[in-house]
């Protein structure tokens, strides 16, 4: 395996404190033991900039360059789906301003950086309710699902305008619809059946979520999916978050026990 490139430094973390350079961790990844499906709330942006002084929207702006390295190395790794909280339902409460910016910043990215991701093989996919985004945002990323829809890397699933509740809400509707209309059986529905409602069906449920910024929450995100799913808590803020984090969760997931309930 190529590793990508890290920049060397320590993690003070939740799962505790870490001396070690990135040479180091890289060494004890486990090649055969990677995640399949990584979550990342992308969480800090706004501290990291207050802290410095500046205003949110550079916060968002560095945490965009985050991202670009984050996608690159998890794709080295080997992990098939990199699910990213974007933009949550909740996030329409914020100043206009920073929506707006946000929306832009959403733009810029995608129009920077589909060459590159359309030519590493990466597929974009979005969950939620994009429809309700500004016609700008929904025609860039019509363009990106275009031209990348036929590549068999990095699934990078954005969720974009979700919310955990809204998505089992309008898959509880789906469902009901589908009874009253005489197509589905009340002994027919079980979680499977659910599950295939979500804005994810047809992906696994992700087997590790990155919680950068230190919070000790979900935030609304992927609630049915992640009853089993692994956490990793950092109180790296987002814009600081590099590929040697990545590769921290990675080294911290390979040595949990998953044992789903079981014994």
């Amino acid at each position: 395996m190529r590793w990508p490139v890290v920049r060397r430094g320590t993690w003070d973390g939740r799962e505790g404190r870490c001396s070690e350079g990135p040479d180091q961790v890289k060494e004890t990844v486990k090649t055969g033991h990677i995640p399949r499906h990584v979550a990342i709330i992308m969480d800090g942006n706004g501290r990291w900039a207050r802290q410095r002084g500046l205003p949110r929207t550079a916060g968002h702006r560095a945490g965009a360059e985050a991202l670009r390295e984050v996608v690159k190395t998890a794709a080295q790794l080997g992990i098939e789906i990199l699910t990213l909280y974007a933009f949550s339902t909740e996030n329409w409460k914020r100043p206009r301003a920073e929506v707006e910016a946000l929306m832009g910043l959403l733009v810029e990215y995608l129009g920077k950086e589909l060459d590159r991701l359309v030519k590493e093989g990466v597929r974009i996919q979005v969950i939620g309710h994009p429809e309700e985004l500004p016609p700008q945002v929904r025609s860039e990323l019509e363009r990106a699902l275009e031209a990348t829809r036929s590549n068999d890397g990095l699934l990078v699933n954005l969720a974009l305008n979700y919310g955990g509740r809204r998505e089992i809400a309008d898959a509880i509707r789906a469902i009901v619809k589908k009874a009253l209309e005489g197509n589905l059986r009340l002994e027919d529905i079980d979680e499977g059946l659910v599950q295939s409602h979500l804005y994810t069906a047809g992906l696994p449920d992700p087997d590790l979520l990155i919680r950068p910024s230190g919070e000790m929450r979900v935030s609304n995100f992927l609630l049915w999916q992640i009853a089993y799913t692994e956490f990793w808590v950092t109180d790296v803020l987002w814009p600081d978050f590099r590929p040697y984090h990545l590769l921290e969760a990675v080294r911290a997931y390979q040595a949990r026990d998953r044992r789903f309930g079981g014994l």
